[in-house]
């Protein structure tokens, strides 16, 4: 009866080979030239900022380093009670090039990083609008690769997804796990940018590329003011339309610390695990109600060997289940060791804190679900729509 406890153990050796051959065909940015063309247009890279006075100095010059010739950039300060709009207006008094906007109190139905992009887009004069999150930074192409990419391929709607940098120990722990459950969902960018229904497409908000026009059309993030994930929102209503949108990857030309401690990187998710995941099923009240099952299979798939090995140390199991047991976990430490090198630069040894990253992961779904569509973030309260 072994072959049945290791056929019991495929899915742990499939689902990760599942994933990694679904994002074997991501287009990645580093196809597109850097080149500039003769006559460049007017680009506004807009940078909504809200208490970033530890990151907006670093995305700022990111900015302002690129190779495109012509080029505004608007950083709206959302009311920072740190000093974000002084430091970003230190920057512009010595660079035309930037402007400084105090934004409005946020009115009520809007979240209020969307109210800042649409303040930002307002001001903008540029033929195609760039928003890019103040915890950015940029490689001196990646905007001259965005443009070759939009003209190339005749694109109103682009992103990528940069190289995430993880600081502090529990970075390290969690934000994998997050970002492996999301590539779960959706595969690789090639996938998403073939994807035929609009819940299934996706994009990053810590850089989404339009045209002007549309920009306008799908109605700007006046569009998605209530929803806690605008990206993905702004994703769908770009394929909703029949807008040409696509996703590659650029980990050599965006980078990005999202959060720097457990506390953020807890409540940053909290913020939109199951808000924005709502989003992306099929219509009707029986996903919804299963949904929170859903979303917790991948860290619970992680758990399970590795608290039956705890248990197997203290109570007598079956063979054949320490056997399962332990090729699963040895199958799961194999594949995140090659996640961490591969995928975030770190050192494989935080493979073996994948059962503490899956127990965090099952408190932000936890939380998440009990807050319903309430959302916390940098001391406001929204409802998400």
């Amino acid at each position: 009866m072994h072959w049945l406890w290791i056929l019991a153990s495929a899915p742990w050796l499939a689902a990760p080979l599942l994933v990694l051959w679904r994002a074997r065909s991501s287009p990645s940015l580093d196809d597109d030239s850097p080149g500039i063309p003769p006559a460049p247009p007017l680009v506004s890279v807009i940078v909504p900022a809200r208490n970033e006075a530890h990151n907006i100095e670093r995305c700022v010059r990111s900015i302002l380093a690129s190779r495109w010739p012509r080029l505004e950039l608007i950083v709206v300060d959302d009311r920072s009670e740190d000093g974000t709009g002084d430091i970003a207006r230190a920057i512009a008094a010595g660079d035309e090039r930037v402007r400084v906007l105090s934004g409005a109190v946020v009115p009520d139905g809007w979240f209020g990083k969307q109210w800042a992009c649409a303040q930002g887009a307002r001001d903008a004069r540029g033929s195609t609008l760039i928003f890019t999150d103040a915890d950015t930074a940029h490689a001196p192409d990646l905007l001259p690769r965005t443009m070759h990419a939009m003209r190339a391929r005749s694109l109103d709607f682009f992103t990528v997804a940069g190289f995430q940098e993880l600081g502090s120990f529990w970075e390290r722990v969690v934000q994998p796990q997050i970002f492996y459950m999301i590539a779960a969902r959706y595969g690789g960018a090639g996938e998403v940018n073939r994807a035929r229904r609009a819940r299934d497409k996706i994009a990053n908000g810590q850089y989404l590329c339009f045209t002007r026009a549309s920009y306008e059309r799908v109605g700007g993030h006046e569009s998605v003011r209530t929803k806690s994930a605008e990206d993905l929102a702004l994703a769908q209503r770009v394929h909703e339309l029949g807008l040409a949108g696509e996703i590659a990857i650029a980990p050599d030309q965006l980078s990005t610390r999202m959060y720097t401690s457990l506390s953020e990187v807890v409540n940053g998710w909290t913020k939109n695990i199951v808000t924005a995941a709502v989003d992306t099923l099929p219509r009707g009240a029986l996903p919804r109600l299963l949904l929170p099952f859903l979303l917790v299979l991948i860290p619970l798939a992680h758990l399970a060997p590795v608290i039956t090995l705890l248990v197997a140390a203290f109570v007598p199991l079956a063979r054949p289940v320490v056997e399962w047991s332990a090729a699963c976990t040895a199958l799961l430490v194999l594949w995140w060791a090659f996640v961490y090198v591969r995928a975030f630069r770190q050192s494989p040894l935080y493979a073996l804190t994948l059962p503490l990253g899956a127990c965090v992961v099952l408190v932000i779904i936890v939380r998440a679900t009990a807050r319903g569509r309430g959302v916390e973030w940098k001391g406001r309260r929204y409802e998400a729509g």
